[in-house]
């Protein structure tokens, strides 16, 4: 054994002695090791952080935000902070005990059993593909703004052109995010690592920037401009549409697990990943939105309802200072597209692996040569530009596919989360000792978990016309598409589960782990 000059072993060894319990503890959950474990503290990190990306989410739907509930919306920012704090605040518990592939998947399989763990996995793998068209969209929210060069479809004031523009942008940003993750998750972690990097300065430099040219104090975030006057809810109701602004921005914070079994000492470093990325991601964001409102030397311009934040820098900050947030922004908005396929690609093979899926033999295999699963990065890159495609001549194509992206996620952690709470309240669930641990806070946050998702869930559903059909023409199916999308991804995907795949369910063989003596550690 080689050491330092204290005696004791050196970084390579110890790194190599830390692989070697984790694969050791992959096997005794009945895997066998297959992806190479090469991603750091900051890797995870970056990769849960990238794909919240504060930057995407918030220069994308700044401006729904402002439309329906004024500058007062911004304090639905800490709202869904909140919220989604009780959910990452289970999954750390959950991130110390299962440091596996495909997070939400066995997470939910190991709570409420392979039904429910499979209804899981395929909403999320399902919302997955739909979120990486819906942030392939971003593209067409930044690059025009930056330069009418990138506007290759019309001029952008046909009633299509900013849509069929947004699928040509957007498939080109997916080919190249379909072409890195298939490449390894070394140069995807590289590439996301340094992503990350400029993103945090660039949100670090655009606060002081914004912050330097404050105009008006802080009780313009209580404005709401007379917004929801006369409607049954007056202003509430809007608010509760303007936060579809917040709750698009502060989730995937599951991609630290979900990475687990080619990160280093996962159960440890997993859950410290999921709360700095959720906490970092929530004061940065809040931040920039603050600083955005109380900078922008208008605050009732038409632009800003249009425009968002995007306006608010080139009209701020000045053209050419502008331009480089905006160029930092397609970076970000690039970083969170390579974490979202990264993080598609790896809960397709843990159901694969399972055989949960169609060709689960096919899709299950890792390259010997990069050590990680091609095909579904394939797929996953297909289906997200037919997507896409499919929605070419819909107008409405921003605010339906992120909409639905995100219900059906919220859905997917509603799954991991009721299960665990009826765990707890039958004492059954027990964490790992050593580990994180919400000690007796944990049925609370828990109970407060389950309530915020099932009601945010519904919140994001619900037909409003200004979300799913704001213009015309006019159709039931759209102003309806949450309910009627999702109940087909869901019911007719667990009917195709039912009947065809839940009797060839369990771990292949080429994956299974041979361990002499040993019992899975699994939830009493």
């Amino acid at each position: 054994m080689k050491k330092d000059r204290a005696g004791k072993p050196d970084e390579a060894e110890r790194g190599a002695k830390q692989s070697k319990e984790d694969d050791d503890s992959l096997s005794a959950f009945g895997y066998k090791p297959e992806l190479k474990r090469t991603l750091g503290n900051f890797h995870t990190f970056a990769a849960g952080i990238s794909y919240i990306s504060i930057l995407t989410g918030t220069f994308q739907l700044f401006y729904f935000g402002v439309s329906f509930g004024g500058p007062a919306y911004w304090w639905s920012w800490p709202m869904v902070f909140i919220g989604q704090l009780m959910v990452a605040l289970c999954f750390c518990e959950l991130a110390a005990r299962y440091p596996v592939a495909g997070s939400v998947y066995n997470w939910a399989k190991k709570l409420g059993g392979p039904h429910i763990g499979w209804l899981g996995g395929w909403m999320m793998l399902t919302a997955t593909m739909v979120s990486l068209a819906a942030v392939a969209l971003a593209y067409q929210v930044t690059l025009p703004q930056i330069s009418s060069v990138f506007q290759f479809v019309g001029d952008g004031s046909g009633s299509t052109d900013a849509a069929k523009n947004a699928v040509l942008l957007g498939t080109v940003l997916i080919l190249f995010t379909t072409l890195v993750n298939a490449f390894g998750v070394k140069l995807m972690a590289s590439i996301n690592s340094a992503g990350v990097m400029i993103e945090l300065i660039a949100a670090v430099v655009l606060i002081i920037l914004l912050a330097a040219h404050i105009t008006r104090g802080p009780s313009a975030i209580t404005q709401t401009y007379g917004i929801g006057a006369g409607m049954p809810l007056g202003y509430f109701g809007a608010f509760l549409t303007a936060s579809l602004a917040s709750a698009y921005v502060m989730y995937g914070f599951d991609t630290a697990s979900s990475l687990g079994e080619e990160s280093m000492d996962p159960s440890r470093n997993a859950p410290r990943a999921i709360l700095r990325a959720l906490c970092f991601s929530f004061l940065l964001g809040g931040l920039i939105l603050l600083f955005a409102l109380l900078a922008v030397p208008n605050l009732q311009s038409k632009k800003l309802a249009v425009d968002g934040l995007q306006y608010v820098v080139l009209s701020t900050l000045g053209s050419t200072v502008g331009q480089i947030v905006l160029w930092c922004v397609v970076i970000a908005i690039t970083v969170c597209e390579l974490a979202v396929q990264a993080a598609g690609i790896r809960l397709a093979f843990a159901m694969a692996r399972d055989n949960c899926l169609p060709a689960s033999s096919l899709l299950a295999r890792v390259s010997p040569r990069f050590k990680t699963p091609v095909l579904p990065a394939i797929i996953i890159g297909l289906v997200a530009v037919a997507i896409l495609v499919v929605n070419i001549n819909q107008p409405q194509i921003f605010s339906v596919i992120t909409s639905i992206a995100i219900i059906m996620i919220y859905l997917a952690y509603l799954l991991v989360t009721a299960p665990m709470l009826v765990r707890r309240l039958r004492g059954t669930w027990e964490p790992v000792e050593g580990r994180f641990t919400l000690g007796r806070f944990g049925l609370p946050v828990n109970i407060l978990a389950v309530l915020w998702g099932a009601a945010m869930s519904l919140n994001l559903a619900w037909p409003r016309p200004e979300v799913y059909n704001a213009t015309g023409p006019h159709h039931w199916y759209l102003r309806w598409g949450a309910f009627v999308f999702i109940g087909i991804v869901a019911g007719g995907g667990f009917l195709y589960y039912w009947f065809v795949q839940r009797k060839r369910t369990g771990t292949l063989e080429a994956h299974r782990a041979v361990v002499a003596d040993a019992t899975p550690p699994t939830v009493p």
